[in-house]
């Protein structure tokens, strides 16, 4: 090819180029944007799109325990920052429509000339809508039917205008233009189906079932997307299901099955434990049900889904009041890989149940605890199971205790030989373990270094109770720390800069199995049994203390089981074993008449008879006995404990705070067990606050709160713990020049009941008469020495000092006896931490 001829289509190429102008409408320049924008920018564009929607097919997770929605797309509530997107795919997608716009959009004349720009704007508003940015894609597709009302999208456009309407809560407004779409001519199947499912959604969001049943079942038949037709086919099944419809519902799910591979496996599989839940027991055939999802559970391409068959046949087993065997199953289930936290917590409460209606209360808090953890907070079931698992906090409790308390006593009356031959089996149990572990090339519970043997010293270990902080005094962390070690570096020789070089994992280095199976567990004391057996205590006061806790724990189960579970023999057996373990004084008449009401709830008549005349007979004054007499007389009993405590409230208002202290400390012992003893715990804290300071408050406080937790007054303790204690200890003394309110206070020597109120009434005297109408006089309580009568109302330190020398020379007064001047803020801060000796001698 000369020069000529390439300089001429050089001339030719660029001139072809340069003039397809957006501006101009011409055969070459409409066709070389069409091509442009449909095979690069929106090629693109469309790939990015796809792969957005594959991902978000990927990560959403459906929660077939409600109606699938029509559409995977999880809508949240985050806020974006301006320019920023949820999903990058979408973002790209956006932009490459936005770009196809901006580079080959030819409006002339008011008409576009390029007819890929509706796809622009159709791969616009869908990028939008998926991107969770609704009232832009609205924008977008209506922008498509007001100019482009001839497109080959139209349709398109206004089915997506619908389905993003009914995602901003138009659902209305979507039925009604949607129903048009489905009256006009010419729609293809797809159309049809996408048109119908919108149509459903916005059904179903307005929760009316039955309007949705048709067409989802329409967008089931004219839908060629498989996976859509499983979908459809098995949210039509949940609806029936939801309206009662059994066979209508079972229909759908036979729809799904038949489908198999062709839909997702995940349809398939819950269509067939769809049908299992709607099986009925009483006609159907228990043999065929039970075939069919042992099927599915042998089928290897349902392994991702066993934890709903496992929980499927557990509701078989549970059908047939196999419980142990449905069990077997629901565990199976929680074992088993799930996404379903839902299920896990359904599995969980169904355990708890069980066990709770066993009587397993321990096990039963344990599951209801591991539910609560999987459950949202959100759902209506959340509360009443926290309700029930937080009352089985008393029951936890006091089983613990009875459960370790029970177990040292046994053991503390044992002889020495006894215990070593129990300890010994047990030791060697751990020991026989720890070789099977080393056999497999794993780390027992102890070893003392990781390098060849004797590189380092074997760590001693104290005896329990010394204290384990140091990481290689504790087996565990040791351990522990070994497999990480292993797990991380591999076999290792003791060397510098071992961890650099091939030579880490040379095959000269020691073998970690022989290594671990040269371990002398002799010397681990884990493997000793005199290490447990010298932890066992001998001492008699540590014996009784034991006993003591047992004993309360078995009155506080024997009550709880009677009157808050109604389980009669658990109740008996609790209050029988205590009595018959020399139980304290104050417990033995109220465990007699609780086991007197629970013998007679069991019909046990002969031992309620003989519980009611040892009690007649031996305690005849109590109010116990009285209760047995005469059953109504608990309803006016004068010394219940609703109304000792009432009485003792008043007296606490009336600052008698020392005889509210006796007598609280009279009526816990006598009420043990009972639910109002919390609240006079509680009320002998706050007259120990009045009385003490602060530091008492804490003390008593903290008390309460960890000797009962799991009960209101015991909550309010150690809200007040964390959050009033701080603030009144950090209180400090300021300056009293600043302040606008004082008080006048006269110190008085306990008792000094008649006098300080002798004194109140000529303060009182005194302020009428000179008509100091905005004071005020009141005897307050100091501590247990002092008393004050307090002149409360005064603005200035130095009126108060003569009001003071008024009252004190003033012959109708004469009040010459000590007092002194203190703001009011000083004041509160003295009786709070009663520190009046500090403030005197430094303000």
């Amino acid at each position: 090819m000369n020069t000529f001829t390439r300089f001429t289509l050089f001339l030719v190429l660029s001139a072809a180029i340069f003039s397809c102008s957006r501006k101009k409408d011409t055969f070459i320049n409409r066709n070389y944007h069409a091509i442009t924008a449909e095979y690069n920018t929106l090629f693109n564009g469309e790939m990015a799109f796809e792969q957005g929607r594959e991902e978000i097919n990927q990560n959403y997770a459906d929660n077939y325990w409600d109606i699938l929605p029509v559409e995977r797309l999880d809508v949240d509530d985050k806020i974006l920052l301006p320019d920023s997107v949820r999903n990058q795919n979408f973002g790209r997608a956006e932009e490459k429509a936005v770009k196809a716009i901006q580079k080959h959009s030819m409006q002339i004349g008011g008409k576009e000339r390029n007819p890929e720009m509706d796809e622009a704007y159709l791969l616009l508003g869908k990028a939008r809508y998926f991107d969770q940015r609704f009232i832009p894609a609205l924008d977008a597709f209506n922008y498509i039917l007001y100019r482009y009302p001839a497109s080959n999208n139209i349709n398109h456009a206004r089915i997506w205008r619908e389905k993003t309407n009914v995602r901003i809560g138009n659902e209305k407004l979507a039925i009604k233009n949607l129903k048009k779409i489905l009256d006009s001519d010419n729609l293809e199947d797809q159309d049809i189906a996408d048109a119908s499912s919108s149509l459903a959604q916005a059904y179903i969001n307005l929760n009316q079932i039955d309007s949705a049943v048709v067409p989802i079942q329409n967008a089931a038949e004219f839908t060629k997307i498989n996976a859509e037709k499983g979908r459809f086919y098995f949210i039509l099944g949940q609806l029936h299901d939801r309206l009662g419809e059994t066979a209508e519902a079972n229909a759908a799910f036979d729809e799904v099955i038949e489908l198999h591979r062709k839909s997702p496996r995940i349809y398939y599989v819950n269509a067939f434990v769809e049908k299992a839940r709607n099986f009925d027991f009483g006609k159907g055939d228990e043999e065929f049900l039970l075939d069919i999802l042992t099927q599915l559970e042998e089928d290897r391409e349902n392994r991702p889904y066993l934890d709903k068959i496992y929980f499927q046949l557990g509701e078989y087993y549970t059908k047939l009041d196999s419980t142990d065997k449905a069990m077997e199953y629901y565990n199976k289930s929680l074992r088993s890989r799930s996404s379903d936290v839902y299920l896990k917590s359904v599995n969980y409460e169904i355990l708890a149940n069980i066990n709770f209606d066993r009587a397993n209360y321990q096990d039963a808090g344990k599951y209801y605890d591991s539910t609560l953890i999987n459950m949202s907070p959100d759902l209506l079931e959340y509360r009443s199971i926290k309700k029930k698992r937080t009352n089985l906090d008393d029951v936890i409790k006091y089983e613990k205790i009875a459960e370790e308390t029970d177990s040292i006593l046994r053991l503390a009356g044992l002889s020495e030989e006894e215990r070593i031959a129990i300890f010994t089996r047990y030791t060697d149990d751990l020991r026989e373990k720890a070789v099977r572990e080393m056999e497999a090339g794993e780390l027992p519970v102890y070893t003392a270094s990781i390098g060849p043997q004797n590189n380092f010293s074997s760590a001693s270990v104290p005896p329990a109770g010394e204290g384990n902080a140091f990481y290689f005094y504790n087996p565990l962390r040791v351990s522990r720390g070994a497999q990480e070690f292993l797990r991380v570096w591999g076999t290792r020789e003791l060397k510098d800069n071992w961890r650099w070089g091939s030579t880490a994992m040379n095959q000269s280095s020691v073998n970690a199995q022989e290594r671990l199976m040269d371990i002398n567990l002799d010397n681990d004391p884990l493997y000793d049994p005199m290490t447990y057996v010298s932890q066992i205590p001998g001492e008699q006061s540590v014996l009784d203390s034991l006993a003591t806790q047992r004993n309360l724990a078995y009155f506080q189960l024997g009550v709880i089981y009677n009157e808050n579970y109604k389980e009669y023999e658990l109740a008996a057996e609790k209050l029988e074993f205590l009595l018959e373990n020399d139980p304290q004084e104050r417990l033995i008449l109220p465990a007699k008449y609780n086991l007197y009401n629970i013998y007679g709830a069991q019909g046990r008549l002969a031992d309620q008879e003989r519980l009611r005349n040892d009690i007649l007979q031996n305690y005849s004054d109590s109010r116990y006995a009285a209760f047995i007499r005469d059953p109504q007389s608990i309803q006016r009993d004068e010394n219940s404990p609703d109304l000792l405590y009432n009485a003792l409230f008043r007296k606490y208002e009336d600052q008698q705070y020392q005889e509210v202290i006796d007598e609280a400390n009279e009526y816990v012992s006598r009420f043990t067990g009972d639910p109002i003893v919390p609240k006079f715990e509680l009320l002998k804290a706050r007259a120990a606050a009045r009385l003490m300071g602060v530091d008492a408050y804490e003390k008593a406080l903290n008390y309460v709160a960890v000797t009962y937790p799991q009960t209101t007054e015991g909550r309010k303790a150690q809200n007040i713990l964390n959050t009033s204690i701080p603030e009144l200890k950090g209180l400090e003394f300021s300056n009293d020049s600043i302040p606008t309110s004082y008080k006048l206070i006269f110190p008085l020597d306990n008792p000094a009941e008649e006098e300080a109120e002798k004194l109140k009434k000529t303060i009182e005297k005194a302020l009428s008469e000179l008509d100091y109408n905005k004071f005020s006089v009141s005897i307050d309580v100091y501590d247990i020495d002092q008393t004050f009568v307090v002149v409360h109302g005064l603005s200035e330190k130095s009126r108060s000092l003569g009001f003071q020398e008024l009252l004190k020379e003033n012959k109708n007064y004469k009040i010459d006896r000590q007092a002194f001047v203190m703001s009011a803020e000083n004041y509160r801060i003295v009786q709070i931490k009663k520190t009046l000796r500090s403030y005197l001698d430094n303000y």
